[in-house]
């Protein structure tokens, strides 16, 4: 696929995740993506294939949510087979906090599918209101 088909693809996934629906950007992971969430928290690891992707990151992530997950991309940038994409979370947790979150998410593309995932975020956010697995 093209760049710009690319850029297309996580533009339209990112307009549903900020309305709350992840499902169109859980469609565009590769069974065998890799996402790694860089850093020194609990979360910082890479997680291998989409089945850990979903049930070591996303589910319980997702567990310490009390309201759904709303991501809204800022910037979008595309070169060859990798787009990135600025964005900001919007969220309360089950403990009452906001968890407003700032990424960057520098994502691989290969047929169409995301195969690789690079996430950056505020750490200091993510310990202190996340904070242990």
């Amino acid at each position: 696929m093209s760049t710009n088909e690319n850029k297309k693809l996580i533009q339209v996934a990112f307009d549903a995740l900020s309305e709350g629906d992840a499902e169109p950007f859980l469609g565009l992971l590769a069974d065998n993506v890799s996402w790694t969430i860089h850093g020194s928290t609990a979360w910082s690891q890479t997680y291998q294939g989409k089945a850990s992707v979903m049930e070591d990151l996303l589910a319980p992530v997702f567990a310490k949510f009390a309201t759904q997950l709303r991501i809204t991309a800022s910037r979008l940038v595309a070169e060859d087979d990798i787009v990135v994409v600025e964005a900001r979370g919007d969220t309360t947790t089950t403990s009452g906090h906001r968890y407003d979150n700032t990424y960057c998410f520098v994502c691989r593309f290969d047929d169409g599918r995301i195969c690789e995932i690079t996430e950056y975020m505020d750490t200091d956010l993510v310990r202190r209101v996340l904070g242990e697995r």
